[in-house]
């Protein structure tokens, strides 16, 4: 008896055609990816020019005449005239404002600094009752307008022999910068790790020890960013030191500006009008200059975690 073996044929394999660069396959993504990409370049680089050339503008007609400010606005000045940052400064008072704006905002932001970073961790890193609560107090504080509160403010202020004062107009705005610190840094100290707390705290280290030596250097790129925040909105402040510091003497640097574009509007002299501003505008720069890369790493720290 024959047995016969049938063999069937091997199934037939199937083969992907690779698509070629140019039938509108897998690389239209890469290309949609590449337009998208030269267009927010595009936009940045847009944003870039209308933030950087009105700066530019201002700092060259510093230099300049009140006959070259109105004659040729956008040509080069002819000569350095330096004879405008030494008006401004010293018959302008700018000096004195100045003097004035860095001992308040570098007071306020100090102390700003200190308290917002102590409750921050604490709301961050231990858990008791009402945590919440006035973890959300201080949210709060942030969609509060400070035009509600500027009547009642004055009072206070008044009341507690504080006005027209520089310690005064410094413990005002730490109250105003507080609610945002706080924010901030809670979020940043919950990114850090436990493991190092509790390390120092097995070595024997105490609360406040493990926050000012371990855990606050650890915060260093998230104070320097919130602080950084909180020099801009400080040192640009206009609307509480003219309600609460009324004295010509102790006026800070943005009412200096305003007291300085309304006298040399009547004299007309613009050329000083704009080196006050640039004199004003300097010190922002610097600080974002320098600590720019801070800045960035504090606001990605939490992301990158």
């Amino acid at each position: 008896m024959s047995i016969e073996k049938t063999t069937e044929p091997p199934a037939p394999v199937a083969v992907t055609k690779t698509a070629a660069p140019g039938d509108g396959g897998p690389p239209r993504p890469r290309k949609e990816g590449q337009v998208l990409n030269a267009f927010s370049h595009g936009i940045l680089v847009l944003w870039a020019v209308m933030v950087v050339l009105p700066l530019l503008w201002a700092v060259m007609t510093s230099f300049k005449d009140d006959g070259a400010i109105f004659g040729s606005p956008w040509s080069l000045p002819d000569k350095l005239h330096f004879d405008n940052w030494s008006r401004a400064w010293t018959e302008a008072n700018m000096s004195d404002y100045f003097l004035n704006t860095v001992l308040v905002v570098g007071g306020s932001l100090i102390g700003t600094l200190a308290l917002g970073s102590m409750a921050a961790y604490v709301l961050a890193r231990f858990d008791f009752p009402g945590n919440r609560f006035i973890y959300y107090l201080f949210v709060g504080g942030m969609s509060f307008p400070i035009m509600l509160a500027l009547v009642p403010l004055f009072y206070v202020v008044n009341n507690m022999g504080l006005l027209n004062t520089i310690h005064g107009l410094i413990l005002v705005y730490i109250a105003y910068s507080l609610p945002f610190t706080v924010f901030f840094l809670t979020a940043f100290f919950r990114t850090l790790p436990s493991s190092v707390a509790e390390a120092a705290f097995v070595d024997g280290a105490s609360h406040s020890r493990t926050f000012f030596q371990v855990m606050l250097p650890m915060a260093r790129p998230g104070l320097i960013s919130v602080g950084i925040f909180n020099f801009l909105g400080q040192w640009n402040q206009y609307m509480l030191p003219t309600v609460l510091n009324t004295d010509p003497d102790k006026r800070v640097l943005t009412q200096g500006l305003v007291q300085l574009a309304v006298s040399q509007g009547y004299k007309g002299d613009w050329s000083g009008l704009f080196a006050g501003l640039v004199m004003a505008m300097l010190p922002v720069l610097a600080a974002y200059i320098v600590f720019q890369r801070q800045v960035v790493q504090g606001l990605t720290a939490g992301a990158l975690k």
